[in-house]
């Protein structure tokens, strides 16, 4: 009698335990198929100017966001993959950051978004080389300048939706903004502000696309002509 009654209990236990397991494996891939976010992180020339990037990536990573980072001549080819993986409902926010170069890539990867009707949820430039109308759709775009150097602010174009703002930082120089421990802190709190908010909102209807095709004419030359040497 003991015997069965030791029996009934192992196998009410080995199923408890069963049940469990399904249900943690049920909510496991309800958590990973929830539209998330993806921050781009867009290094400027040469790939030795910005590994303050590399730095930021790392701490973003510790804290679960879903992060790449990326040379600024690949800008192209996140486009096509933001764009494919917001389609596909896989990642709701988009977030873009760059450094020199990178960050006036920011700028055209958010105009040509924005013709394809994806929307961004945050960019952010850490000093970009040239000058540059923003355009597309970006619930937050924060341009962080440093003065007197090789940097400059962000326009907005008349394609734009959404709100700018040029930052003028004194506390860094072009080389080392994308390593300074509290500008780091500054974007990585705008980026879980962005990430713990709303959506990005989707545009009523996508920008024509410009007559040329490839990069915006507002941005084209900016992603692809000669920046100032870093």
């Amino acid at each position: 009698m003991r015997f069965k009654n030791n029996v009934r209990a192992g196998l009410a236990a080995a199923l408890t335990l069963l049940l469990l397991g399904l249900s943690s494996g049920i909510s496991a891939a309800q958590t990973a198929s929830r539209p998330g976010e993806h921050v781009y992180l867009m290094r400027g020339a040469f790939n030795v100017f910005s590994l303050g990037l590399d730095q930021l990536a790392a701490r973003l990573q510790q804290l679960g966001i879903n992060v790449s980072v990326e040379n600024y001549l690949a800008w192209s080819r996140i486009v096509d993959e933001a764009a494919a993986e917001y389609r596909s409902g896989r990642v709701q926010n988009i977030i873009l950051v760059g450094h020199s170069s990178g960050a006036t890539a920011v700028t055209a990867v958010a105009a040509r978004l924005g013709e394809l009707g994806v929307p961004v949820k945050l960019a952010i430039g850490l000093d970009p080389t040239t000058r540059t109308f923003a355009a597309g759709h970006v619930d937050r775009y924060v341009n962080f300048v440093a003065p007197g150097g090789m940097g400059t602010v962000v326009d907005k174009g008349r394609d734009f939706h959404g709100v700018l703002q040029n930052v003028t930082i004194t506390t860094a120089g072009h080389f080392d903004i994308d390593k300074n421990q509290a500008l780091q802190d500054r974007v990585i709190a705008e980026i879980r502000t962005a990430v713990a908010g709303r959506p990005a909102r989707i545009p009523a209807a996508p920008a024509a696309r410009s007559a040329a095709g490839g990069a915006p004419a507002s941005t084209r030359h900016a992603a692809y002509g000669q920046d100032r040497p870093q």
